[in-house]
């Protein structure tokens, strides 16, 4: 019997959360992994799992990648002096050349960065971005109509 994930300091993969909305406005055209430049109180949070990242967006400024409306839940173990902001934006680390094609990507019309997971990879966090273009409402009823078709067959042949 195989393990699917291990545990999340010994090397492994661990997907601390989701971002599915993303999945259901967006096509995700292509998925680059970025960092995260965290304190030690946020980094405790998400390794608990308190992390939202529906709304959030990735944005230039000064050069520099910042992770826009990700909601990182107070740890409740520390201190209030301790605490952090959980709405603060967030730089992200990546290549020069990466942060250069997304730059390129971003500018050109309709395309937007959007955090799609975060994970713990060999015990670091890390955002996995997808570079997005908006889907229109019958793109989104759409690929509700081919689900449910896919839903119904699979019940169909279930009952067999």
């Amino acid at each position: 019997m195989a393990k699917t994930h291990a545990p999340a300091g010994r090397g492994g993969e661990k997907v601390v959360t989701t971002n599915r909305k993303a999945y259901h406005d967006y096509h995700i055209e292509e998925e680059i992994e970025a960092g995260i430049v965290l304190t030690g109180t946020e980094i405790k949070s998400i390794r608990a799992g308190r992390v939202n990242l529906r709304d959030a967006y990735a944005r230039f400024e000064n050069g520099e990648l910042w992770l826009v409306g990700m909601h990182i839940s107070p740890y409740e173990q520390a201190g209030s002096y301790f605490q952090h902001d959980p709405d603060r934006p967030r730089k992200l680390l990546v290549h020069r050349n990466e942060l250069a094609y997304l730059r390129s990507r971003v500018e050109a019309k309709g395309y937007t960065l959007v955090p799609l997971r975060l994970v713990l990879r060999k015990g670091l966090a890390k955002v996995d971005l997808g570079v997005a273009r908006g889907k229109k409402l019958y793109d989104k009823r759409e690929a509700l109509a081919e689900r449910d078709a896919r839903r119904e067959m699979e019940r169909a042949l279930r009952q067999r």
